[in-house]
């Protein structure tokens, strides 16, 4: 056993109660860190990472590269398999990044999901613009944020989840999504 109480069979998230195979949602605009966060917090929690960028359909994924936003009904489908990605992990647990900007759309995870959690990852719009202007490789344009901007709404007080700031480092942020998560559970 670790000095923090851990072990590599039962990670502790942060103080208080351990989190148990949870079903965890990174969510956020593109830019705020919801891959590189939820990949530290899926280790921190051990379980399994997806990024939701995978789970596109390629038709989305060409909209998006060629700068046209996704409109509901690209969403929907979209939105359906992270949720039954996240439910076919019922009992061991997983971390998905997946931006569900719109409560509709949580609530479309959650259909498929009932026991998912949010984090979402809380910035303004220098920071995850600057954070943008670094990436490489990655399909979402800068020039979509001010959309993403637009169709955010924030993490409501009876949501199953929790924000956190981005102002800190990437592992920082992890450890307190997971300590707030768990206090969010206990």
């Amino acid at each position: 056993m670790s000095p923090s109480g851990a072990d590599a069979a039962h990670p502790v998230p942060g103080p208080g109660v351990p989190l148990v195979a949870p079903l965890v949602v990174v969510m956020g605009v593109s830019g705020s860190g919801k891959s590189t966060v939820g990949v530290l917090l899926a280790e921190r929690l051990g379980v399994p990472f997806v990024d939701g960028d995978d789970l596109h359909p390629d038709a989305n994924v060409a909209k998006m590269a060629s700068g046209i936003p996704l409109d509901d009904d690209d969403r929907w489908p979209w939105l359906a398999n992270v949720g039954r990605t996240l439910a076919a992990a019922a009992g061991s647990g997983m971390v998905v990044a997946c931006s569900a900007l719109k409560r509709e759309y949580r609530a479309a995870i959650l259909a498929e999901a009932p026991d998912a959690l949010f984090v979402e990852l809380d910035g303004g719009r220098d920071l995850v613009q600057q954070r943008i202007g670094s990436r490489r490789d990655h399909f979402m344009p800068a020039a979509l944020l001010d959309s993403q901007l637009a169709t955010l709404q924030p993490l409501a007080s009876d949501e199953p989840g929790v924000r956190v700031p981005i102002d800190g480092t990437p592992a920082e942020i992890a450890a307190a999504a997971a300590t707030s998560l768990a206090e969010r559970v206990a």
